[in-house]
């Protein structure tokens, strides 16, 4: 009967050492890695082998499945991995199945030269922001004809709206300054895209489709509640 008394008592008292549902035990937890259903299936449908990486596409779209509540069958995929001389920007339709453009697209200057290797959430700092966006409307400014952005990851690129991030065309975004500098000339963080191509694309996207840009940053992986 006393071993039985101590044992219980020792439960007791031994309890509060483990803070089950406070702030200090979920730091402890890791994040859950999605299983991506059905991704590696789509991905081999949609051909996407050589002109997507497979874990980029695979990370769009375990943000797809947790924020597409308008059932949107676009997602946009933009690959900052990816030198800005390379065609990295992806406009998908996943209940079709079909790439409806490739695209090359810039980057902010100063988040790096030909690669992108610098991020942030602030204003002024010309940089891009990784993460999830919802497209919104269009308008027509001193860019021309341009696509707002809404970010979805707080202190990651919620200030999308203040820092005027959006959807542009851009003369410094062709294949012509690619041959002449080896890469495309630099936005202030917006992802800008060749003239002939910023229209058809922004109409495509436009209203509430998922836009993801990548890189395999460690901060941002850190710090996204989405992945």
């Amino acid at each position: 009967m006393r071993k039985v008394q101590f044992t219980i008592l020792l439960i007791v008292f031994s309890a509060p050492t483990f803070p089950i549902g406070t702030k200090e035990s979920r730091k402890n937890i890791p994040k859950i890695d999605f299983s991506c259903s059905g991704c590696e299936l789509l991905y081999e449908q949609m051909k996407l082998e050589g002109l997507i990486q497979f874990n980029t596409f695979k990370a769009a779209y375990t943000g797809y499945i947790k924020l597409n509540i308008q059932n949107n069958p676009l997602l946009t995929v933009i690959d900052f991995n990816l030198p800005s001389s390379k065609k990295r920007m992806y406009v998908l339709n996943l209940v079709k199945k079909e790439v409806l453009f490739v695209s090359y697209v810039s980057h902010g200057r100063n988040s790096g030269g030909n690669y992108a290797t610098s991020f942030s959430n602030r204003n002024g700092s010309h940089q891009s922001s990784l993460g999830f966006y919802r497209t919104a409307g269009t308008y027509k400014g001193g860019n021309g004809y341009s696509l707002l952005l809404d970010g979805l990851e707080e202190g990651i690129n919620d200030q999308a709206r203040p820092r005027a991030i959006v959807i542009h065309g851009a003369d410094y975004c062709s294949e012509e300054v690619i041959r002449s500098s080896r890469r495309l000339g630099r936005s202030f963080g917006c992802p800008a895209l060749p003239r002939e191509l910023a229209k058809p694309i922004i109409n495509t996207i436009k209203g509430r489709s998922l836009l993801f840009i990548y890189a395999n940053q460690s901060d941002y992986l850190a710090m996204s509640e989405v992945l």
